[in-house]
């Protein structure tokens, strides 16, 4: 269940529509075409220095604070997004950019290391699938959703949607989740008390 939560939270996090509707998003604060390809761009550059910064530092700083400050970095920089882009500004493409920073140094890469390490031996395999299943079926929901939530509300309101849901993932993480570093996959057993 912890394996499947990760895996459902990465996505219902609300990121991957930054990645995937990028013109459409910031054509509703007025960007031109050309504007809104070199936000492509920069969102490509910036995740991936920030998942070079987050395979440098995952061992140092530790999974489950990665996790917990990426859930509050978004969730902050979420309605701050959703302020700037209700108000038709500019800045959203800053603060969407931050988003993806903290994404791609935090949730992106740590959840695939969780997932990998959570499960115990005799079913690491399995289980791992069942919890990449729920990853994907989540991606599907999350892109399929959020044109029509954008077309009905505005482009803005499901970024407060996914603010409220980094909040909840904030909480699953704190309470759910065990710290993995340093530990081999023998001791994983003994560490989520399998």
């Amino acid at each position: 269940m912890i394996g499947m939560g990760l895996a459902v939270f990465q996505q219902f996090c609300g990121i991957n529509v930054v990645f995937n509707y990028t013109t459409a998003i910031f054509e509703s604060v007025g960007f031109n075409k050309e504007d809104q390809l070199m936000q492509t761009v920069f969102i490509g550059a910036v995740n991936l220095v920030c998942t070079l910064v987050a395979i440098w530092q995952v061992d140092k700083l530790g999974r489950k604070p990665l996790m917990l400050f990426g859930a509050v970095g978004l969730s902050i920089l979420y309605i701050i997004s959703a302020i700037l882009l209700q108000q038709k500004s500019a800045a959203a493409s800053w603060t969407l950019l931050a988003a993806i920073g903290v994404y791609a140094m935090t949730l992106a890469p740590v959840t695939w290391v969780l997932i990998s390490e959570i499960f115990p031996n005799k079913v690491r395999g399995a289980a791992t699938s069942i919890a990449v299943i729920a990853l994907w079926l989540s991606y599907a929901v999350l892109t399929f959703t959020f044109p029509i939530l954008a077309k009905r509300l505005g482009a803005y309101t499901p970024f407060y949607i996914y603010a409220c849901i980094c909040i909840a993932g904030f909480f699953f993480v704190k309470w759910k989740v065990k710290e993995t570093k340093g530990k081999s996959l023998e001791d994983m057993e003994a560490v989520f008390g399998h």
